[in-house]
């Protein structure tokens, strides 16, 4: 794994560092840029943690710790995203016999010749086997259930609760274990009902955001919401919720363009 880029001193604001993480993952093509990426990622979780507790310990307004939080969960986002490529980077290498499995133990290097070099191990490549384990269980969680990794954090936000590694891990390994459980047996399940496909799942995601928005978007929520976004501008990591909303109201058109195009 390469050594990661020196931080400067301006990128050490919160909002950049995780401006920072997304885009090295967005333009990650190898393993080790991905961890790059879950490292900035993880850095930024930290600064946001420790800026959650700082605004805590000063009694700091409400509106302070709520904003610090937002940009804790955006950076477990990241990370959390970090980790499903990185499982996937890692099983691909297996596959081609990079790395070593458990059927495929490398030898012991000083006993083959320059041209035969056993597969890397996880310790070459600067993992820990608990590390590949909980990243292939952030995978197949996303997997089983998909949006699971936004709606836990999502969740805790909207409980005005803190987003933590702990909490997210949890719900994940939860999802993860729920992927693996057998199925039912014949006799128990609805003969008509059909898993859906990967397709079917990913729309009905997009569905249930919408309706679910447009249940909440009376008006008098959206008065509430405008009245708390003034509220809001001047207060660090605005930036980030002005980021989200850019972002989520573009692939809203796109949506809406499907649509006008059928």
């Amino acid at each position: 794994m390469t050594a990661l880029a020196p931080i400067s001193a301006p990128s050490q604001d919160l909002p950049s560092l995780i401006d920072r993480a997304a885009s090295m993952l967005s333009g990650a093509k190898t393993a080790a840029e991905v961890l790059e990426a879950r490292e900035v990622a993880g850095l930024a979780y930290d600064v946001a943690k420790r800026a959650a507790r700082l605004q805590r310990a000063k009694s700091a307004h409400d509106d302070l710790v709520a904003a610090a939080h937002r940009a804790q969960a955006h950076a477990l986002e990241i990370e959390a995203r970090a980790k499903r490529r990185l499982a996937d980077e890692y099983d691909a290498a297996q596959a081609r016999g990079e790395v070593a499995t458990r059927q495929r133990h490398p030898g012991s290097v000083g006993h083959v010749g320059a041209d035969d070099m056993p597969p890397a191990t996880a310790a070459d490549l600067g993992l820990r086997r608990d590390q590949i384990h909980e990243a292939r269980q952030f995978r197949d969680a996303e997997a089983a259930d998909p949006g699971i990794v936004r709606r836990a954090l999502d969740d805790r936000l909207e409980r005005g609760e803190e987003p933590t590694r702990a909490a997210l891990r949890k719900m994940v390994v939860d999802a993860a274990m729920r992927g693996l459980r057998p199925q039912r047996s014949a006799s128990r399940r609805n003969p008509l009902y059909m898993a859906p496909t990967p397709e079917q799942a990913a729309w009905r995601h997009v569905t249930g955001t919408f309706r679910a928005f447009a249940e909440w978007a009376s008006d008098e929520n959206l008065a509430l919401a405008r009245k708390g976004m003034r509220e809001a501008r001047d207060t660090p990591f605005h930036d980030l919720d002005a980021t989200a909303i850019a972002e989520g109201s573009a692939a809203f058109t796109t949506i809406k363009e499907w649509f006008d195009a059928r």
